[in-house]
């Protein structure tokens, strides 16, 4: 059984936090991994995302230079360390991935699996 377990969020006022996403129940190195968010009364958005299959990186501009994507393989594990939250920034946080069969997106139609996701709160 496919999980992706998001772990991290909590209440913050504009500092830092590390999200984690446990994956298990699939070849972590087969998918390609990715961070969506969805702010109340919002759209789902894509966050950042990271390819196994070339490393490839993708920020959305609403986070580059604030937000750190990184994978550790061996633990089958996706972080996201977020720095200088804002408010606008809670939301609540998923995990999910994609085969590399799509090649290396980071779209909400192109994921596979998704996780129950995580609340972030940034107060002011």
């Amino acid at each position: 059984e496919v999980q992706l377990v998001e772990s991290g969020g909590g209440l913050v006022q504009g500092r830092s936090l590390r999200l984690s996403c446990a994956a298990s129940g699939f070849t972590f190195d087969d998918y390609n991994i990715g961070w969506f968010r969805q702010a109340p009364e919002k759209e789902r958005e894509g966050v950042s995302c990271i390819s196994n299959s070339d490393g490839r990186i993708y920020y959305a501009d609403s986070v580059k230079g604030r937000f750190t994507i990184s994978s550790d393989n061996a633990k089958n594990t996706v972080y996201l360390q977020m720095n200088s939250l804002k408010p606008e920034d809670t939301a609540v946080y998923y995990c999910a991935v994609h085969s590399l069969s799509k090649g290396s997106q980071c779209e909400l139609s192109a994921m596979d699996y998704w996780g129950k996701g995580t609340l972030v709160t940034v107060s002011s």
